[in-house]
């Protein structure tokens, strides 16, 4: 067993996750079932196989009691939301970031994010861009700067780490 270090989330983040967990834990019992949890994963887009979900509950269930309690839950999840976990570089994020801002102003506008998405060869509806920008864009100015976009590029790397 290696030491793991210790990662600190924000309060926000705490409660968000704490919320989630609420959310899910149907008998409120403070623990998570197999059921429970595989749900949980599914409403964050993750589609866990029986396998993934056993192995998934054996790395959380560290009091080894069939469970996942809410501090099993955060310390399996608090590494994949901190930005040093992405799996990107800043270098290969700002490369990104760029691409999408096409005038360079440090901002990606709806207009921008439609455009480059178009390139890729995924357009989008104009619901899937106000839904895209509205979950970015943290400080509610309607345009995502690089900070907005990193962690969300970050997060959608967590939410597709299951095929």
């Amino acid at each position: 067993m290696s030491k793991k270090h210790v990662v600190k989330l924000d309060e926000e983040q705490i409660a968000e996750l704490r919320e989630i967990f609420r959310t899910f834990d149907r008998n409120n019992d403070g623990s998570l079932t197999q059921l429970e949890l595989s749900s949980l994963l599914r409403s964050l887009g993750l589609k866990p196989s029986a396998d993934q979900l056993e192995v998934f509950i054996q790395r959380a269930d560290t009091n080894n009691n069939g469970l996942v309690e809410f501090s099993e839950f955060v310390a399996l999840v608090a590494p994949e939301l901190l930005p040093a976990k992405s799996p990107y570089t800043e270098e290969q994020l700002r490369q990104l970031f760029r691409m999408f801002d096409r005038d360079g102003n440090g901002f990606i506008t709806a207009a921008e994010l439609a455009h480059s998405m178009a390139k890729l060869g995924h357009a989008l509806t104009a619901e899937e861009l106000t839904g895209m920008i509205r979950e970015a864009d943290t400080d509610g100015d309607g345009m995502i700067n690089f900070q907005e976009f990193s962690h969300a590029i970050t997060s959608a790397a967590f939410d597709n780490s299951w095929p």
